[in-house]
């Protein structure tokens, strides 16, 4: 199903039911598996592999080398997951000795003009909006939504089920469950209505706002409240994940609203 306008490079591995579109530029060493349309006008450069039923659309650059003035062409991926949706002029580059390799999830849609530089790990079912520009080193967990044109420094990470709005410049690291917005970024509730869209119950969601009041809103700086709610909530998977992701922040969480 590959139009005659196409380049495929003799060397890359594609599986037989890829439909590549006309104009579109595979490079050697690359990995495309089943189901998935690469659209017109696509550029898949060394060190792309693809999963199934991904949808690549026009303009798209995937595995390009990274904006990164200490990268010497050592091999390197960019890995997109199975059932991806990679909008317009999305850019995906390809990793540095770091980690050697840039990683998209599962189930994850990339909307128009987003970028995701070097290193970055997004996990399964994230959703970045229109323009979201991610530097160097990023880590997106789970379900995480980044709302349109936001930029997100480097080494910085975006907790599961976190929510960022619009145009937000995020400096610090955003705990799961909650949401992110005003300039600074800052918390402002936690992500309740994606919580039950998921299927948490209202117990669970009362019991995860229950502890961001603590780190929050009751004066006490992280570590006080860390250890409170160490001690008075009762253990479970979203606790600990809450508690661990703060205790191993390097940039630190983003504050809580004041005036």
């Amino acid at each position: 199903m590959n139009q005659p306008l196409a380049y495929i490079h003799p060397q890359a591995k594609i599986a037989r039911n890829v439909v590549i579109e006309p104009f579109s530029t595979i490079h050697k060493n690359v990995e495309i598996d089943e189901g998935t349309w690469i659209g017109p006008n696509v550029t898949i450069m060394e060190g792309a592999r693809i999963g199934k039923n991904v949808k690549i659309y026009p303009g798209a650059v995937i595995s390009a080398p990274p904006q990164d003035l200490k990268f010497s062409g050592e091999e390197t991926t960019a890995i997109i997951g199975d059932n991806c949706v990679i909008r317009e002029c999305v850019t995906i580059n390809r990793g540095t000795v770091e980690k050697y390799k840039t990683e998209v999830g599962k189930n994850c849609l990339l909307m128009a003009y987003v970028h995701v530089a070097h290193d970055c790990i997004i996990g399964n079912n994230c959703i970045l909006a229109n323009s979201v520009q991610l530097a160097g080193h990023v880590t997106v967990d789970d379900y995480a939504i980044v709302g349109g044109s936001s930029a997100v420094h480097q080494f910085v990470r975006i907790g599961a089920h976190a929510m960022i709005s619009g145009g937000s410049l995020v400096r610090k690291d955003i705990p799961p469950y909650t949401k992110a917005a005003r300039e600074p970024l800052s918390y402002c509730g936690i992500n309740s209505i994606g919580l039950r869209r998921r299927g948490f119950s209202n117990d669970k969601i009362n019991e995860i706002q229950e502890i961001y009041r603590t780190v929050y809103l009751r004066g006490y700086n992280n570590s006080k409240a860390l250890d409170h709610i160490e001690v008075n909530f009762t253990s479970s998977k979203e606790k600990d994940e809450i508690v661990n992701f703060i205790r191993s922040s390097d940039r630190g969480i983003m504050k809580g609203f004041s005036q």
